[in-house]
């Protein structure tokens, strides 16, 4: 009897070709090259089989194709040489060109905005993830009926006895669609105001509230898990996670607060998903500390940055704002020696963080310095009965305490709280301060 085998049900993998047209610039952010592998790096995240990748310098935009007619019979030539079944063209196409190169090419095309909406499409887990990028897909695909299917072009019957030619399938389509986008909209409107109510309701418990922002891939989620003890997901891969997750954190001397990690960024960042995420993007702007995470090793890091303020200035955040805004430069582990210590010493001068987030260096450093960022409250005194052990938990558990000792039978706590806890320990034990 032969041995049993297990059956791969996984679907075949698509075979794809990735092209960055470079348009020419006197002083590009980054290099064609960086694009490139980006973009390549977004097709396998969608676990596509990369047969070829390659720049494509693009002098001219042509309003049909985007490219020249010679380099689309050249890229319609090698398409058919590498026999792949889509093409990410790492650029913004409109509705024509996608329809054009589709018919020139013979294979399915997706542009980049379509890609990380895919992506974004596999990579959502709760329901207003999903709720999100739903929105988002339909305000990208309600310029594209116009390349769908022709039965789009029929006509349906008008009703009455009059009749009349009634509307067309394209017209019914994108009326249905408008409903959808109407009705996706009214439910993530209650989204927000559910996220304003829990925010509201953290406020009334005095945590200082941080959240992780940066680049995809920069490594917000290991840094999440190093600072929390958590366990969320985090891979060498772009757009690892997009749910956002709250943890709280234990700072140095005591003081509890709330740490958030949210969706990465990344260049050129489809404006549909930036308006759909508003609802997750508002936990960034209502947060006491902004941690701006930069992967320090990549060669591209300052354009990185550049891309991240961009996002972060669409949600009226200015990514200047040192008093708010913490820059972390993480990877120092993969630095050699020289160039990290280099980079630590930049840091130091600069006012950012040098930290490993795989290996935990740097980090307790920088709780200390977000410690002291969130502890502007002033020391009081509060005298208490030594067996009064609820208010001494109340004290370690919303504020920072730095001394205990006994004076004349009671026990003297020496504590810094912000105004709103201070106001909710004088209702608990109104004789206590002094």
């Amino acid at each position: 009897m032969k041995p049993s085998q297990s059956i791969d049900r996984r679907p075949p993998r698509q075979a794809a070709l990735v092209i960055h047209p470079s348009r020419s610039q006197k002083a590009p952010s980054r290099s064609a090259a960086g694009r490139l592998e980006e973009a390549a790096g977004l097709a396998r995240a969608l676990d596509l089989e990369i047969r070829e990748a390659l720049v494509t310098r693009l002098r001219a935009t042509r309003p049909a194709t985007l490219f020249g007619k010679g380099k689309v019979e050249e890229i319609g030539a090698l398409c058919a040489a590498r026999a792949v079944d889509l093409v990410v063209v790492d650029d913004a196409l409109t509705p024509i060109q996608q329809r054009n190169l589709e018919r020139a090419w013979q294979v399915k095309v997706i542009d980049r905005t379509g890609l990380i909406l895919e992506i974004f499409a596999r990579r959502a887990r709760t329901s207003e993830g999903r709720l999100q990028v739903e929105l988002a897909r339909l305000d990208y695909e309600r310029s594209r009926l116009v390349r769908t299917w022709t039965h789009l072009e029929r006509q349906r019957g008008g009703f009455g006895f009059l009749g009349g030619p009634g509307e067309t399938q394209i017209e019914a389509d994108r009326r249905l669609l408008a409903d959808r986008i109407k009705k996706l909209k009214g439910e993530l409107a209650e989204v927000r105001r559910t996220r304003g109510l829990q925010r509201r309701s953290r406020k009334r418990i005095p945590y200082a509230t941080l959240a992780l922002v940066g680049y995809t891939n920069a490594g917000k989620s290991t840094l999440f898990n190093q600072l929390t003890s958590a366990k969320v997901l985090a891979k060498d891969i772009l757009f690892a996670t997009l749910d956002p997750t709250l943890r709280r954190i234990r700072l140095p001397g005591g003081r509890t607060a709330i740490l958030s990690d949210t969706v990465g960024f990344i260049s050129d960042l489809p404006h549909e998903l930036v308006e759909s995420f508003r609802a997750t993007l508002d936990e960034v702007r209502e947060a006491d500390i902004i941690l701006h995470v930069r992967d320090i090793s990549s060669p591209d890091s300052a354009a990185q940055s550049e891309d991240v303020a961009k996002v972060l200035a669409q949600i009226d955040i200015d990514a200047a704002d040192g008093a708010r805004i913490v820059e972390v430069w993480n990877k120092i582990d993969r630095l050699d020696a020289a160039t990290r210590a280099e980079v630590v010493g930049k840091a130091a001068n600069l006012g950012a963080a040098a930290v490993s987030a795989t290996s935990g260096d740097g980090c307790q450093a920088l709780l200390t310095r977000l410690g002291a960022m969130v502890d502007d409250a002033p020391a009081r005194d509060f005298i208490l009965e030594p067996s009064d052990g609820e208010a001494i938990a109340w004290l370690h558990r919303h504020g920072r305490v730095t001394s205990q000792k006994q004076s004349k039978g009671s026990l003297v706590v020496v504590a810094h709280l912000d105004a709103q806890a201070l106001g909710r320990f004088e209702q608990l034990r109104p004789k206590a301060i002094r």
